[in-house]
């Protein structure tokens, strides 16, 4: 059984963070574990609220993690401030992980801010401990420092931010072309997707590098384990069914068969 720790915030509406990473870990058949980075409260149509925890007490949450059952890998998202990712930063050296997914949460689906303005700066002391990160178009626009919005773009923003850090970055298309691309310091790799016709995309980015964690934790190539893991975001946005009233979720339980 593989093992794979998400360091997230939680989502009260259980389609994005933490929850959708632990839905995730488990239609992949491998035992979730979490850090919990702060508390939303929220749902489809947006955020009402951020309670960020202590980063002593993220630290303490991964420490007592890593003292017993040592991950697989990593997927890290929500983590809100400066405080935090210090806390994250220093928890990931003193415990030599390994297989760290990083996807940079800035802006929520509903335009809702989940990270202080100054905590940016410190972001890229942790993306040099990532194996990969994975910014959408608009988080990619404030780390490479000019606009992301078409492929040439998201090719150019990809190189900037690895001469940055020398980690690989994929920069989501999103809405933009559905087309994700990886630059890896060697070559430029495209991720291909479909533009499905649907607004309940809530949590995509989450379940995604989630997704891309279990490839890694099975020692998948880079490449592979986003290969396989955008097949998954596919046919997840494929259920379309509503949930809420806003940016429903995606189906992340489709190749699991029904008990009732």
């Amino acid at each position: 059984m593989k093992k794979i720790l998400t360091i997230a915030g939680s989502d009260s509406s259980g389609g994005a963070g933490v929850q959708a990473d632990i839905k995730t870990i488990t239609a992949h058949k491998m035992y979730a574990m979490s850090a919990i980075t702060a508390l939303t409260a929220q749902n489809t149509m947006g955020v009402s609220g951020v309670s960020a925890v202590s980063g002593e007490f993220v630290f303490a949450q991964i420490k007592a993690v890593f003292d017993d059952i040592v991950p697989d890998a990593l997927k890290i998202g929500m983590l809100f401030n400066a405080e935090i990712i210090e806390a994250v930063r220093k928890a990931l050296l003193e415990n030599n992980a390994k297989n760290v997914v990083c996807d940079t949460v800035m802006i929520a689906t509903s335009g809702a801010k989940l990270l202080e303005d100054d905590a940016i700066a410190a972001l890229w002391g942790l993306f040099e401990l990532s194996s990969v990160i994975t910014p959408n178009a608009a988080e990619a626009s404030v780390l490479a420092g000019f606009e992301v919005r078409d492929i040439v773009t998201q090719k150019d923003a990809a190189k900037a931010i690895y001469e940055r850090c020398g980690t690989a970055v994929l920069v989501k298309g999103g809405h933009l072309n559905a087309t994700d691309i990886l630059w890896d310091g060697v070559e430029f790799s495209e991720f291909e997707g479909e533009l499905i016709a649907t607004k309940n995309t809530h949590g995509t980015g989450c379940t995604l590098s989630s997704a891309i964690a279990c490839g890694l934790a099975t020692r998948l190539e880079l490449k592979e384990a986003i290969k396989r893991a955008k097949s998954f975001i596919n046919k997840a946005l494929s259920w379309d069914e509503q949930i809420g009233h806003g940016n429903g979720a995606i189906d992340h339980y489709f190749n699991i068969k029904e008990l009732i």
